[in-house]
Parts: structure tokens; C-alpha cells; sequence
């Protein structure tokens, strides 16, 4: 039998308002060298998402549960949280067990404050959309991935640019860095990024 190229790893509440969800595993290779999650930057809803979602709707994924079988699928890969949605929504022990075996990851969140989201500082980078929030995120020991307008703005000795920018250059590609993996990464350092993409006018506006 031909093994499915994405699982469904939870079907069940929201940790964040309690609404049905489910968090869909892809395990097939992806191309985008940089797809920052960030409405300030993009996700587009009209390829990946939309034909996961009607695959989903279709049938297409087998659900797996159990520590071991959700471990599996992301042993040895860079795992990626959240492609779409917060990934606190979900309870934080799938992303442990998806993550047990895997290379590394990636994951960002807007919960920190809110009350039951399965926020893990130890998983997630705090997506913080200000300076202040960013301030407040450091001093409670949390390492944050902040949307910049530009360069000048990032806070020396406390965020690096991100080395997959292409104001950084394109240094490697997040399936290689690693860097954006909460508080389990060793580097101290927090991540901003100049806005980009379709959504980079949306950042320019809120933050006039």
C-alpha cells in the first residue's frame, strides 16, 4: 500500500477557544526555501493550505495516535510547526512526541498570554509584533521572532537578522538553520525579520 503523504495527528478541541481543529502532519517535501508564517509576510492560502484542507475534506489522510507512531513521522526531518494556525491550538504533547526524533524544528506563537493555549517556551518562538512585547518576552526568558520595517530597527545584542532573509543574504534555508526553535536551540539570540512579501504593506500600515 502506498504510504500517505500527510497524517491527521489531532482531531479535537482547541486549547485556545476550544473549537474543533485538526492538525494535519505533511511529510512530503516541500520547496520554499523561506515561508515566513507572519501576516506581515505570507502564507499562501491558495496553494499548500487550500489543497491540504481539500484533501483532508476528501478523505485523503489516515489519522495515527500514539506517541510512537506520531514520533515516527518526524524522525530525523526538520520539523516545521504551524504552517497555518497557531500551534498552541494544539495539546503541546503531539509537537513533543512529533518532535522526540526530529532533527530540529520550527515553531512561532501568539499565545504566550493567553490563558490555556498550550504555549511551550521551550518549542515556540513568541511572535511578538512590538519592541515592548519583545522586551517583556526577554525578560520572562522567552526568545521571540519579531517583523521589523527595517534593519535599523532591531535591537542590537538581543536579535540577529534572520540568516534566511535576503537582506542577511539567504545565509541557509530554514529547513537548514534551525535557529527558530524556542528555548531548546542554544543560541541566546532572538530573530527579526524585515517584512516581505504580498503582506509586507499590512505591516507598514499597522505599525503607522
Amino acid at each position: 500500500m502506498k504510504k500517505a503523504n500527510a497524517y491527521v495527528i489531532y482531531d479535537g478541541p482547541s486549547q485556545i477557544d476550544g473549537q474543533r481543529i485538526v492538525a494535519i502532519a505533511n511529510v512530503a517535501k516541500s520547496r520554499n526555501t523561506k515561508t515566513a508564517k507572519n501576516r506581515s509576510c505570507y502564507v499562501n492560502l491558495g496553494q499548500g493550505v487550500l489543497i491540504t484542507y481539500k484533501a483532508y475534506k476528501a478523505g485523503k489522510y489516515p489519522a495515527i495516535t500514539g506517541h510512537d507512531a506520531i514520533a515516527a513521522l518526524g524522525a530525523g526531518r526538520m520539523v516545521r510547526i504551524g504552517t497555518y494556525g497557531d500551534g498552541a491550538a494544539v495539546p503541546s504533547y503531539i509537537w513533543e512526541s512529533l518532535i522526540s526524533q526530529a532533527a530540529g524544528h520550527t515553531a512561532y506563537s501568539h499565545q504566550s498570554g493567553h490563558n490555556g493555549a498550550a504555549f511551550d517556551p521551550n518549542i515556540y518562538m513568541q511572535s511578538a509584533d512590538t519592541e515592548s512585547e519583545a522586551l517583556a518576552a526577554w525578560q520572562a526568558g522567552r526568545r521571540t521572532f519579531r517583523v521589523i520595517d527595517k534593519i535599523d530597527a532591531m535591537i542590537a545584542g538581543k536579535e540577529i537578522l534572520c540568516p534566511a532573509s535576503e537582506e542577511a543574504g539567504r545565509k541557509t534555508q530554514c529547513i537548514d538553520c534551525g535557529l527558530c526553535g524556542g528555548n531548546s536551540t542554544k543560541s541566546p539570540k532572538s530573530i527579526a525579520i524585515v517584512a516581505h512579501g504580498a503582506g509586507a504593506g499590512n505591516f507598514k500600515r499597522k505599525a503607522a
